[in-house]
């Protein structure tokens, strides 16, 4: 019978791969896999020895619809895998699944590793409720307007971060939420993973003091129960860029000075360009 089973991979210690997923795997006619040449290590450990196809987030959208068909017309039972933890969550496959749910063809999940999941276990939190956001966005202006948005709605957050940005996530979180409490792991389940709890400003100290802080994967949570958001911060986000301008004009600051100063606090480059031309054309029309 067609079968589609979403498979829970290691997210780093092998051993955390349960017996239940490593039998599933080994009767998979398919594999379907974010990255075929990380899933062929596992494959060459384990024994697998069913074929491999990609489906990663750039061609999901159109190989979707292709795996789906073939599983019901060949009778597979077929795998999806991502290079490390649940698939889906913060990874592609959501539309093999939607496309294998069209077409009528059972999907069963094989629970296991999730590294959002772990991190939030050893947080000391109360999790009772709380939201995974993945990756936030990369400009200074978006990744604050989220933060905040964060805050404003849940109690606690989970997070991804890449090292080479955990730095700046950190630095960001201390700022706008300092009220926050954080906890940040760094290769869960790894042979030198690290986690580190306390105040932004705390953790910001202990990244800045490790020399391997630009190693690794890190999962973040948040506590935001305590933060409040002052009313002029919620506000902010609605002052548009000529507004802005204007008020750093009216400091004595020339035009090109005050576009610097409006970049300088976030404000994308893009719309501060536009918003000076605009202006300059409110001041010069007849």
């Amino acid at each position: 019978m067609a079968v589609l089973y979403v498979v829970a991979t290691p997210i780093g210690n092998l051993q955390d791969f349960s017996p239940r997923a490593v039998e599933t795997m080994k009767n998979a006619g398919l594999i379907i896999a974010e990255d075929t040449r990380v899933t062929m290590k596992l494959c060459q450990v384990f024994g697998f020895h069913a074929p491999l196809v990609s489906c990663h987030r750039h061609n999901e959208g159109s190989k979707a619809g292709m795996l789906a068909a073939r599983i019901h017309e060949e009778d597979l039972t077929a795998i999806l895998v991502t290079d490390a933890g649940t698939p889906c969550i913060s990874d592609p496959g959501c539309e093999v699944v939607r496309e294998c749910v069209a077409a009528g063809i059972p999907v069963i999940p094989v629970p296991g590793c999730c590294a959002g999941i772990a991190a939030l276990s050893v947080s000391g939190f109360d999790a009772r409720e709380f939201a995974f956001y993945g990756f936030l966005p990369r400009e200074k202006k978006d990744l604050r307007e989220k933060l905040l948005e964060i805050a404003g709605g849940v109690p606690v957050a989970v997070i991804h971060e890449s090292p080479f940005r955990i730095m700046e996530l950190t630095e960001a979180v201390a700022e706008i939420l300092p009220e926050a409490v954080m906890t940040v792991c760094c290769d869960l389940t790894k042979l030198h993973e690290k986690t580190l709890w306390g105040t932004p400003q705390e953790v910001l100290s202990a990244l800045k003091a490790s020399e391997k802080t630009e190693k690794g994967e890190y999962c973040v949570v948040l506590d935001l129960h305590r933060v409040e958001i002052p009313e002029k911060e919620k506000q902010e986000s609605e002052i548009s860029a000529e507004a802005k301008l204007i008020e750093e004009m009216l400091h004595g600051k020339s035009l090109r000075e005050a576009q610097e100063a409006v970049i300088e606090k976030g404000e994308k480059k893009n719309a501060v360009k536009q918003a000076a031309i605009n202006l300059k054309k409110m001041f010069t029309e007849e």
